[in-house]
């Protein structure tokens, strides 16, 4: 080697490993001033000091971290190994050793850690707006007439709800508005479902639901939009998302949250069994009533009867005698206005039951009440058959002794045609009244035009 050529040449720019370190670590500071990492905690590590060092990884690499005692404080979770969290961080190099890491300012959980905390953010909020207050709460209707079902048209919810709408009261229409339950656009199809089902207000009930998953997977029922559809719906929502241990925000602002799907389509349907043994304890309620109105009117009947044998022959038997056509017309008009009235109320409620209950059943009860119907009229006409005949042969008894056989002699009798009461006086007249006159044929009406007193 020429010594002389070597000394000759220019000087190489030759540092420290020191320099090198620190030039390395102005350089990160100056690129990286803050960052945020998402990775795996793991090799944690929190000596007397009170610091804690761990190495954040993925499937492919990691980096060691440090995080001060000073900055703990901010911490909303005991930090562990194995969890996914995301770290805001400096990137820095540790110049002694020449290694590269990172200097954590802040340590939040990720996945549903972050939607745990959303989720918590999001109640606080609402609550605090009242959303969940009783006072918002509509109560269901007894006997909806149509349930409205907003889900999955594919999930196991649906099978699971239109299953239990079918064993409760299969003849109640199901309108089923399919949605997503799940990703990016969910949130908007189920609020637009809700506002659809308000708009067209073909149901009264609303059940909202899905089966069960994760925080993440349920997360369409915690967005804000679907909670304030869910308030400013004027039909009344049941909220059965998931199993009986997930919650969700929908939960809280429904009008009733149910365990499950299937217990939210529980509470939206009545029984229908319960429905027809309170039809059938009010037809027999019915029934009674009609006997006992029968009772009734046989009984002042017979105490009319009683009273036409124990009174005198002459003007009473006669008075008598009209009053009882009165009473015999007036008691065939009740009972027919009875009659029709009970025909119209059954007749009402076998429509009711026809569109509320199993055809079998409705046909059967429709085919008993026509036949009881058809009974009760064939044993008044019996009855009032066998009275009239009864009348007719005392009235025919009396007749014999009756003063009504005056008018075969060319006398005849005037009554007031309203009151009934026989004229023996002008006195009892005036102007305008109408009287009818009974003659041995016959009778005729006619209106007081003059009154002589002489």
């Amino acid at each position: 080697m020429d010594i002389t050529s070597t000394s000759a040449s220019p000087r190489r720019n030759i540092i420290t490993v020191s320099q090198l370190n620190r030039e390395t670590s102005q350089l990160l500071a100056e690129h990286f001033l803050s960052v945020l990492v998402e990775g795996e905690l793991s090799n944690l590590s929190t000596p007397a000091s009170g610091h804690i060092y761990f190495s954040l990884k993925d499937a492919n690499a990691q980096v060691r971290c440090a995080m001060f005692r000073t900055q703990q404080r901010r911490l909303a979770f005991k930090p562990e190994n194995g969890k996914q969290v995301i770290v805001k961080a400096q990137v820095s190099l540790y110049e002694p050793r020449g290694d590269y890491q990172l200097i954590v300012e802040h340590i939040e959980e990720a996945g549903d850690g972050a939607l745990r905390r959303a989720f918590d953010a999001l109640k606080l909020k609402l609550s605090g707006e009242g959303l969940f207050d009783a006072a918002h709460k509509q109560a269901l209707p007894t006997l909806p007439k149509a349930i409205g079902v907003i889900t999955s048209p594919t999930g196991a919810a649906i099978r699971d709800i239109l299953t239990v709408l079918k064993r409760r009261f299969a003849l109640i229409p199901v309108i089923v508005y399919p949605v997503a339950v799940q990703g990016d656009n969910a949130k908007y199809e189920i609020a637009k479902a809700i506002a659809t089902a308000n708009q067209h207000k073909h149901c009264d009930v609303i059940i909202l639901g899905r089966g069960g998953g994760s925080l993440e997977d349920l997360w369409a029922f915690n967005e804000e939009l679907v909670a304030r559809a869910i308030h400013d719906s004027e039909i009344p929502i049941i909220s059965g998302v998931g199993h009986e241990t997930d919650f969700t925000i929908a939960d809280f602002v429904a009008d009733l949250r149910a365990p499950t799907p299937s217990a939210a389509a529980e509470h939206a349907s009545p029984d229908q069994q319960q429905w027809l043994s309170r039809f059938m304890y009010l037809e027999s309620r019915l029934q009674q009533q009609m006997q006992r109105k029968l009772n009734q009117k046989q009984q002042t009947l017979d105490w009319l009867f009683k009273r036409l044998e124990q009174q005198h022959p002459g003007q009473r038997l006669a008075r008598n005698a009209r009053r009882m056509n009165e009473l015999e017309a007036r008691l065939n008009q009740a009972i027919q206005a009875k009659l029709r009235h009970i025909a119209g109320t059954i007749e009402a409620k076998t429509a009711k039951l026809w569109q509320h209950n199993p055809a079998i059943a409705i046909n059967s009860h429709k085919q008993r009440q026509s036949y009881l119907s058809k009974r009760l009229t064939s044993a008044m006409d019996h009855k009032l058959e066998k009275l009239n005949q009864r009348l007719l042969n005392a009235s025919q008894t009396l007749h014999a002794v009756s003063p009504l056989a005056t008018l075969n002699r060319g006398y005849s009798m005037t009554v007031n045609q309203v009151s009934g009461e026989i004229i023996r006086s002008v006195e009892q007249l005036k102007l305008g009244d109408t009287v009818q006159t009974r003659l041995a044929q016959g009778r005729f009406s006619s209106q007081i035009t003059g009154i002589d007193r002489d």
